[in-house]
């Protein structure tokens, strides 16, 4: 397939006129339009305003999809163990199903080709189907809570990480690797250190699997996670054996210079989800700091409940605005930097190589979006463009794998009315009272 249009290339380099030749599942040619049309005559072809690599959610709950707007305006533990965990613990493997489906329907729509997606301790299994079935590359992980959970999630640590082990065997690699596995406990205050340290050894008897959990969200968790151990909870973490580069902690809002020494010297990889702790009034990461020791900082949305878009140009903007207001700089966190977290950093983090660049030999995850709108005239700088004006709707093509998701706004891998429908039927059964 030979797709033209601005090309953006990475955070640095554009190509006005220019082209994107896929074949298999992988990028073969970059170049002005011309050329790849004299060098690829025979492919097929289809034009987008912009083409860009798509982005990658690096902390997302797509399974919490059904609760999206059940829990406004708490605070996060009471967001987590009063509204959105007794909703997890009352889904059927059929409602877990439907909630990752819509989930990865947003995300294809709105030009996510990539997430690291934190799923429940139940019925793990229908999330890694759907993600096959939809075609989304991803990272995932059945939680584990062996410690603080509300009935139907608590479980006992043995059968917590042989669980995982099972859908680690089952999933991990599968669809050409594609779909790769993470092994994911809620956070310190859900999970025993038996739990913690078995994680540890879980990952490194794998080849490539990883380790996702949330830290450092915030200060009530710090307080508890502190009572309870005696330490700081990424000094905890780095106890357990929940730092490295194969390890990815969501959000890091609240941690202290000893904490920040640690996840830069292990390489541990920090989400940002400026969203999700706005809206749960957990505070503002410390993000530009974090560039500055060169801890790889990729972006995420978290989940519906908590942000109520999984749209990852609303999370773009937010990020980059957020930095500004709270530093009093207008030069912290600009366009450039905010798209390499959202696209090459993200990708890094999840551990998936070749992937968040539209370059020659590297995996063909590409998004088309549409200017010919009011909102993007006039255009003058197109990275300005995506991070503070593009709106997920603005997509109109996506591409994983080299196989077209999404083609002139409509999903061609599902029936989206149908997931939607699906979607509106089991949440209109919930009981998300408190």
């Amino acid at each position: 397939m030979l797709l033209s249009g601005t090309v953006i290339v990475d955070a640095e380099t554009v190509i006005h006129d220019g082209a994107v030749v896929v074949a298999d599942d992988r990028i073969v040619a970059v170049g002005d339009r011309s050329t790849c049309l004299e060098r690829y005559p025979d492919h097929e072809r289809d034009e987008y305003d912009l083409l860009a690599p798509g982005t990658v959610g690096a902390h997302v709950h797509s399974v919490q999809s059904l609760g999206r707007g059940i829990a406004d305006d708490t605070a996060l533990l009471e967001w987590l163990f009063d509204y959105v965990l007794p909703m997890e613990a009352s889904l059927s493997a059929e409602e877990m199903r439907a909630a990752a489906e819509l989930g990865y329907l947003e995300m294809i729509e709105s030009g996510t080709t990539t997430c690291i997606d934190h799923l429940s301790v139940h019925h793990a299994d229908e999330a890694f189907e759907a993600a096959r079935d939809l075609g989304i590359r991803g990272r995932l992980g059945k939680v584990m809570m062996d410690k603080e959970a509300p009935p139907g999630l608590l479980e006992d640590t043995d059968d917590a990480l042989s669980e995982s082990e099972r859908l680690i065997r089952r999933y991990h690699g599968v669809e050409g690797g594609r779909i790769r596995y993470a092994l994911t406990p809620r956070f310190a205050v859900s999970c025993t250190e038996a739990c913690l340290r078995g994680t540890r050894e879980l990952a490194d008897a794998y080849e490539s699997v990883m380790i996702h959990t949330h830290a450092s969200e915030n200060r009530d968790e710090i307080e508890t996670v502190e009572e309870e151990t005696g330490r700081r909870n990424v000094h905890w973490l780095n106890e357990v054996g929940l730092t490295g580069e194969d390890v990815v902690l969501a959000h890091c809002v609240w941690t202290d210079e000893t904490e920040r020494e640690i996840l830069a010297e292990t390489g541990t990889n920090v989400t940002y989800c400026p969203s999700s702790n706005m809206k749960l009034a957990s505070g503002v990461a410390p993000v530009h700091d974090y560039l500055d020791r060169g801890i790889t900082v990729a972006l995420g949305n978290d989940g519906p409940p908590c942000n109520n878009t999984l749209d990852p140009f609303t999370e773009m903007r937010q990020a980059s605005l957020l930095q500004k207001v709270d530093r009093l700089e207008p030069q912290a966190l600009p366009a450039p930097t905010v798209f390499e977290m959202a696209t090459v950093n993200g990708a890094r983090a999840a551990g998936f190589d070749r992937v968040g660049n539209v370059r020659e030999g590297w995996k063909a995850d590409l998004i088309g979006l549409e200017t010919d709108i009011t909102r993007a005239t006039p255009l003058h700088d197109v990275l300005s463009h995506l991070v503070f004006a593009a709106h997920g709707d603005d997509v109109r093509f996506t591409m994983v794998d080299g196989e077209v998701l999404q083609r002139d706004g409509e999903v061609v891998v599902a029936d989206a009315e149908e997931i939607r429908a699906r979607a509106r039927e089991f949440a209109a059964d919930l009981d998300v009272a408190p």
